[in-house]
């Protein structure tokens, strides 16, 4: 996804590379997918991010935990952010509903107190329209994302199109206005594959290597 973002230099080119690997990791007892993000901004990366998703039987995906490193000028600078489900009071949540509920409360993203992480969301469109780069969708689930612990922060609006997933960002009232629009979505060659393997297993062994709550977690598990 390509777009703009004020990371405290400015609204600036914002692009950000997710990636779904075939590797797992187990949290608090529930077998989790592994995705991989960059974010680049202006052509320097800023964050690379492990993220930890698990569907239920009744389809709802929920969202397990997040190690985001953060970098400077090229260095690795922390990854303050980062909570694991069953570590340090952190709670997993829903990240996307099975079925649009629109007119319901919000529903719990994820929380974890140690690190002041609290995010909550809801549907506020069932089959909206929505066009990007890589062409227009139709039935498009439209959900609001806010923290409750940061009023100010304003809220993230997601466009989620069937089969595809995310493919718009929006900024509702977020100093940060992070906009972003799907450009490009391919199937990973099995060599591309492997490399994404290598990196997110880095991330991992660094993560577990080097942080107080990471540490705690599982290894992951794969090819």
């Amino acid at each position: 996804m390509e777009g703009r973002a004020n990371r405290g230099g400015g609204v600036l080119p914002h692009r950000i590379t997710f990636t779904v690997t075939d590797l797992t990791k187990v949290i608090d007892g529930v077998p989790n997918l592994v995705t991989w993000d960059v974010d680049t901004d202006k052509n320097t990366v800023s964050e690379a991010e492990l993220a930890f998703f698990a569907q239920d039987d009744g389809g709802n995906v929920w969202n397990f935990g997040e190690y985001p490193e953060e970098y400077k000028g090229g260095k690795f600078s922390g990854a303050p952010s980062t909570w694991i489900a069953g570590l340090s009071r952190a709670e997993a949540g829903i990240q996307v509903p099975a079925k649009v509920q629109l007119g319901t409360p919000e529903v719990l993203q994820g929380s974890s107190p140690d690190v002041e992480f609290l995010d909550c969301a809801k549907d506020v469109k069932a089959a909206d329209k929505t066009c990007v780069p890589l062409g227009c969708y139709d039935q498009v689930r439209v959900v609001d994302e806010r923290s409750p612990l940061a009023p100010d922060s304003g809220v993230q609006r997601k466009s989620y199109a069937p089969g595809i997933g995310n493919v718009r960002v929006e900024a509702v009232g977020d100093p940060e206005g992070e906009t972003l629009v799907l450009v490009e979505r391919t199937t990973l060659s099995p060599a591309e594959l492997a490399k994404a393997r290598e990196e997110t297993r880095k991330l991992d062994q660094h993560g577990r290597a080097t942080h107080p709550i990471y540490k705690n977690s599982a290894p992951l598990q794969g090819p």
